[in-house]
């Protein structure tokens, strides 16, 4: 049994639902997917569904009694807020549920093409798992936004794993903004010197954990005969599909992307990912439940900087027809 834990809201149901789907392919054993739901149209969406594996929580539930949270809240963006809570998710889950022993936190916008399992495997006796960004050369300037992404972490209920995630909450509450301030960035940056400031913590090798916008100019996609994809000859096991949006129901916009895309991982990555969304707005659909995904438009401005600039667009934008 896999816990794993994530928190979106109606905008971002879409991809938690195919968060939901991917971990339901790759982990037969069974899992728990603990969600936070942010408004109360997702928590009702997900409890009417009643999907075998996933487990809506309120946000309610885990702000009840938090006064550093409900305080941090009346000073932060909403994207800022959603930051702040992340650390308070697994030490929520762990003081109430007794039986979860290590838990997995992943963003909603994470896709599982292998088992979430190799992640605890990487974990072993350790306590906390952290994912370098591996940036590629083209997003060298970006570093400054921190050596780990927290899209992906792993927390051992044991006195190491919470005592990492405490100190951490800790911080988020003092300060957790969409600014960079003396080597901070929201909820990011805090993670720099977590395997010298705090024992038992684990930076895996593998190679099919990282990829991400940020460092597929890095990396060759290949699939073999058995239909496996592999990245630098390791199994791909996740992938983080990092600022992806809609421009229309037909159109999406790779704008975390800066780098030019293999037709590898057009094909055998993010068109699979976009035809999962859509399912999913289908699927919604045919119940009754009327929530698109969210479409933000043509990005005229990105548009003409590129053709000024005699720069293609091609492999930014993806057609999904």
């Amino acid at each position: 049994m896999h816990e794993v834990c994530t928190y979106f809201d109606r905008n971002y149901i879409h991809r938690g639902l195919a968060l939901y789907r991917s971990l339901r392919r790759t982990a037969p054993g069974g899992f728990r997917l603990w969600t936070v739901c942010l408004d109360d149209v997702t928590y009702e969406t997900l409890c009417g569904l009643n999907l075998d594996g996933l487990q809506p929580v309120h946000l309610k539930e885990v702000e009840h009694r938090d006064e550093p949270l409900s305080l941090a809240k009346k000073t932060r963006s909403k994207i800022e807020y959603y930051w702040t809570l992340t650390p308070s998710l697994p030490l929520y889950l762990f003081g109430k549920y007794s039986d979860i022993e290590k838990i997995l936190y992943v963003d909603a916008d994470i896709y599982f093409f292998s088992s979430p399992g190799i992640l605890f495997d990487e974990l072993g006796d350790k306590s906390v798992l952290i994912v370098p960004h591996d940036y590629s050369d083209e997003y060298k300037r970006q570093e400054h936004s921190g050596k780990y992404n927290v899209g992906t972490l792993v927390f051992r209920a044991d006195e190491k794993g919470t005592d990492c995630l405490r100190w951490w909450r800790e911080r988020c509450l003092e300060w957790c903004y969409a600014r960079h301030e003396n080597g901070k960035f929201g909820d990011q940056g805090y993670l720099n010197d977590w395997p010298e400031r705090f024992e038992g913590v684990v930076v895996p090798k593998n190679i099919g954990i990282r990829p991400a916008p940020w460092n597929i100019g890095k990396y060759i996609l290949s699939q073999g005969p058995d239909g496996v994809l592999r990245v630098a000859r390791t199994p791909l096991v996740c992938y983080h599909f990092h600022a992806l949006t809609f421009c229309t129901s037909w159109r999406v916009f790779l704008a975390g992307c800066q780098v030019e895309m293999s037709e590898e991982w057009r094909s055998q990555v993010y068109k699979p990912y976009v035809k999962e969304l859509k399912s999913v707005e289908s699927y919604l659909r045919e119940r009754g439940i009327p929530l698109p995904i969210t479409q933000s438009g043509f990005p005229w401005r990105y548009i003409g900087g590129r053709i000024l600039k005699r720069e293609s667009v091609r492999h930014f934008l993806l057609n999904t027809c």
